[in-house]
């Protein structure tokens, strides 16, 4: 699951990072990113065009689909290759979505108390999504997830599949179109790269988004 993240690192950083041109303006940092938003993104929009940083929207629906179809943020990585609403978009239509980390939930006595999970390094991690244009035009997108891994299993089964740098070009590549290539040349960043801590039940709430919220809690 992921279902709330941080991204504060700005344009300029991950436009180096991925060999775009620099942008001449940044964005506002947020700390508290949820689902039905507008979220930075790296994708093609179609096999013709350059590799650009630009903003998804955070929920899933292709254009084809009815009105009812549903609107995941998650895709799990065992199927999405082989499921009718998904496997078009794993082949053609992969994208990157930048994060500071994200946050999960465990559940103790006293409720759930959430956790940020992150680089131990802090470095930014790149969250392998699929995205497919809705029906009014717009991109939008789902965050790949896997089964947890290292510290991350302690406060979920599940995590965003995070990619190692070696596998961005990868993973973008429009010409990479077989499940099993892909599958053999793309790599999640390693179990020990990756830390948390309990952070405030603030976050709980949409509205906040600070960078207090990243703050270590005693639960």
């Amino acid at each position: 699951m992921c279902g709330r993240f941080a991204i504060y690192s700005q344009p300029p950083e991950l436009s180096r990072r991925l060999g775009l041109p620099e942008p001449d303006a940044g964005w506002a940092a947020r700390y508290n990113v949820t689902p039905g938003t507008w979220i930075p993104g790296a994708y093609r929009p179609d096999s013709e065009s350059d590799l650009a940083l630009g903003q998804l929207w955070w929920g899933y629906r292709p254009h084809w689909a009815t009105g009812k179809a549903p609107e995941p943020i998650n895709a799990k990585v065992e199927g999405v290759a082989t499921s009718r609403y998904f496997k078009g978009a794993f082949a053609r239509h992969r994208c990157l979505i930048p994060a500071d980390g994200w946050y999960e939930w465990l559940a103790g006595p006293d409720g759930k108390q959430p956790h940020f999970i992150c680089r131990e390094d802090r470095e930014i991690l790149w969250l392998a999504g699929i995205w497919s244009e809705r029906a009014d035009g717009a991109p939008g997108c789902a965050i790949l997830t896997e089964p947890a891994r290292g510290l991350a299993a302690e406060v979920h089964d599940r995590m965003p599949l995070a990619l190692d740098d070696d596998s961005i070009e990868p993973w973008l590549d429009p010409d990479l179109t077989d499940r099993e290539t892909i599958r053999h040349v793309v790599r999640h960043v390693q179990a020990d790269a990756i830390t948390h801590w309990p952070v405030s039940t603030r976050v709980n709430r949409p509205g906040n988004d600070d960078a207090t919220l990243l703050e270590p809690v005693t639960p």
